[in-house]
């Protein structure tokens, strides 16, 4: 069992900066892909960043040279960081431990309960 707690949301100017933190539990996060994904009202829920356990990342287009994906597997901790905000980046944001396959065992996937972010002047 992994639980995800996030961190870090708020109300920011456009233009300001904002870094996510998702905690997890447990003595496996450093074998996961994490994700942070968003949802904003009437939309679905969005991929924002992955980062896998090798450390490689992937980003949606909308976010590619705003936001920054990292991880510190001894803290068992993903975080976003995110410059240059904008009104549409407005949204409840999700942290997620994406399933895996991993040495012949199946490892769940896992959502954290989400923050807000509110870009507005």
């Amino acid at each position: 069992q992994v639980q995800l707690v996030e961190s870090g949301g708020g109300l920011v100017q456009p233009g300001g900066s904002l870094r996510l933190s998702c905690a997890a539990s447990g003595s496996i996060f450093s074998i996961y892909t994490m994700g942070w994904y968003r949802q904003a009202p009437g939309k679905q829920r969005e991929l924002v960043a992955h980062i896998t356990s090798s450390g490689r990342t992937n980003y949606a287009n909308s976010v590619k040279g705003r936001f920054t994906i990292s991880r510190d597997n001894a803290k068992n901790t993903v975080y976003l960081q995110m410059n240059s905000l904008k009104p549409e980046d407005t949204a409840v944001y999700y942290c997620h431990a994406e399933e895996i396959w991993n040495s012949g065992t199946y490892y769940p996937g896992y959502w954290g309960q989400g923050t807000q972010v509110t870009v507005s002047s």
